[in-house]
């Protein structure tokens, strides 16, 4: 015991003697160093994997392969992880092979012998259970700041329907914990293209089909790399309101929310005198949705009375709806403004409601997606908004700056395109008369 005091004394004196300049700096400055990004890799190992069409190669050998290239070429800073689904339970009871998903190598600094050593014993066994694996990955990464990323290789789509992999990977979306799940897949089925893109699409990822297996590994390593290289601009999750009135408050940044088809959601914006608000929405379908859609961004005054919109709609498939708008808080915006007001009811409102003194626009997101019969309409669809406050320019050169998105220059914008046209076709058809006479 009095040894041990003795040594705890010395490491003590030790540590009190060593210069300031010794410290980390982190530490010194009394900021914790950003977290490492984080990677695991989910392997399909289900039987199928059995099937030898990667350039001769079983799917199992290429992506034994690829992984061992991988974890070769892993970035020191990345956190690398091993999931596999279907490795385990060869049977037929279905509540067991839907739930055999195990970490082969847990996410952190990677071993690269002992991660090859753990790749090497696996061999295609069970069955496909992509949902499940999913939700077990999510876990493994952890929480908190810093790239999360599921890369998940399969070779078919998932064979227990529940959790369907779909509504996890929109579940693990609106956690809002910056997820990204790319996905590979090892054979050109429809279905299976579907249900990977779809998966993807939710999470903001991407997928890719693998006919090859360099292409696998060169694919995997791209994944692996981005993670380490794509800083995290964490979004801040907010929930718009019914109205103006009650809508949060808002400032320069990035936010998320959910809202539901066809739904109406209002945010508030403080805007100083000679400022201009910046602002544009991208609306994600992340599951099948109508042919037709659209997105509406608007700034509104206290009174309802629009001072500029964005909108964007169209048909067929598509990921996302996206608007944008801009709009200059100036005196001579302000006396358009207010002098369209007065023509138009007799009022003087003002451009947009006072907090603290400054003015507070009300911005109006709509979508006009719907959903088609047997599609889930809970969580909502995935909403960006982003917001920028600038200096507002000296002379604005938006066209919307002189009024028109209210409406009189465009008048006369159009009167005058009008009477031009109108001057020309009635040349051109005096001079036509006059040489079939």
């Amino acid at each position: 015991m009095i040894r041990k005091r003795w040594l705890a004394a010395a490491l003590c004196s030790v540590f009190a003697l060593l210069p300031a300049g010794t410290l980390p700096a982190a530490a010194a400055d009394g900021q914790a160093e950003p977290p490492p990004p984080r990677v695991e890799l989910v392997l399909d190992v289900s039987g199928s994997m059995n099937a030898r069409d990667l350039d001769g190669q079983s799917r199992m050998s290429a992506a034994q392969r690829a992984f061992n290239e991988v974890i070769d070429a892993v970035p020191d800073e990345v956190q690398l992880g091993i999931r596999t689904l279907g490795a385990n339970y060869p049977g037929e009871d279905k509540k067991i092979g839907c739930q055999d998903s195990e970490q082969l190598y847990p996410v952190g600094p990677v071993n690269r012998t002992e991660a090859k050593t753990a790749v090497a014993t696996l061999r295609p066994t069970g069955w496909t259970p992509i949902g499940y694996a999913l939700r077990r990955a999510d876990e493994d990464l952890g929480k908190g700041d810093g790239t999360r990323r599921i890369v998940l290789i399969t070779d078919g789509e998932d064979s227990c329907g529940q959790p369907d992999p779909c509504d996890v990977a929109r579940e693990l979306a609106a956690k809002g914990t910056h997820l990204v799940v790319d996905t590979l897949g090892l054979t050109l089925d429809e279905k299976v293209r579907e249900q990977l893109s779809c998966i993807a699409e939710a999470t903001g990822g991407t997928y890719t089909a693998v006919q090859h297996t360099d292409q696998l590994s060169d694919r995997l390593q791209q994944l692996v790399r981005r993670s380490a290289d794509t800083p995290v601009e964490k979004p801040t999750a907010v929930i718009g309101a019914g109205s103006c009135e009650d809508a949060p408050v808002l400032g320069t940044g990035v936010y998320t929310d959910r809202q539901k088809f066809e739904e109406h959601r209002w945010y508030r914006v403080p805007v100083e005198q000679g400022q201009e608000l910046r602002a544009s929405v991208s609306v994600a379908a992340d599951r099948e949705v109508g042919n037709d859609y659209g997105v509406l961004l608007r700034t509104l005054d206290e009174n309802g009375r629009e001072l500029v919109r964005g909108t964007d709609a169209d048909s067929g498939r598509t990921d996302v709806v996206s608007a944008g708008l801009r709009y200059p808080f100036t005196d001579d915006a302000a006396d358009a403004d207010e002098a369209e007001s007065s023509t138009s009811d007799g009022s003087d409102s003002g451009d947009a409601t006072e907090e603290d003194g400054a003015r507070v626009a009300c911005l109006e997101v709509a979508n006009s997606f719907s959903a088609p019969p047997g599609v889930k309409r809970e969580p909502g669809l995935p909403v960006e908004l982003s917001i920028d406050i600038v200096d507002a320019p000296s002379e604005p050169a938006d066209l919307a700056a002189f009024g028109l998105g209210s409406g009189w220059i465009l008048l006369v914008v159009l009167t005058g395109t009008g009477l031009v046209v109108g001057a020309v076709w009635g040349l051109v058809t005096r001079l036509t008369a006059g040489r079939t006479h």
